[in-house]
């Protein structure tokens, strides 16, 4: 069992559950800011997701960051569980560098990127370093 991807699929599954709205267009936020029953120009209501186009509500702000947090430390959990690089760490880069195309590219840092990792935490860590390493190897397997 891929311990990575079942971790990933439960966070994926909880940022699709929160309760954003996607605003595209003027219409479209409109449309979004009804359904939460408020006018267009309660703007001190909402919050903007970074530049994704999602909206959700200010009182619901402290849940998102709990939310993020408690992922974030769930990850980290799981990778200081693996005391060889060889279960968890290896499945996080094997699939990371393959969703990020590394046989094409042999580029590591789009898939460091999205574990919101970089070189130096590779070099510094030999767990992180030795995972990365088998899973370079196994992308050509």
């Amino acid at each position: 069992m891929n311990t990575y991807l079942v971790l990933k699929e439960k966070h994926q599954k909880e940022v699709n559950d929160f309760p954003f709205k996607f605003a595209f267009s003027d219409k479209q936020y409109k449309e979004a800011m009804a359904e939460w029953g408020l006018l267009p120009s309660d703007t001190d209501k909402i919050l903007k997701y970074g530049n994704t186009g999602g909206l959700y509500l200010r009182t619901d702000a402290e849940k998102l960051n709990e939310m993020f947090e408690r992922q974030n430390k769930e990850m980290d959990q799981a990778i200081a569980a693996d005391t060889t690089g060889e279960g968890f760490i290896f499945q996080m880069f094997n699939y990371e560098l393959a969703n990020h195309e590394y046989v094409v590219t042999y580029d590591e840092e789009p898939a460091l990127n999205a574990l919101g990792l970089d070189f130096d935490d590779i070099r510094k860590n030999p767990l992180l370093s030795h995972g990365l390493e088998l899973a370079i190897k196994s992308q050509f397997d």
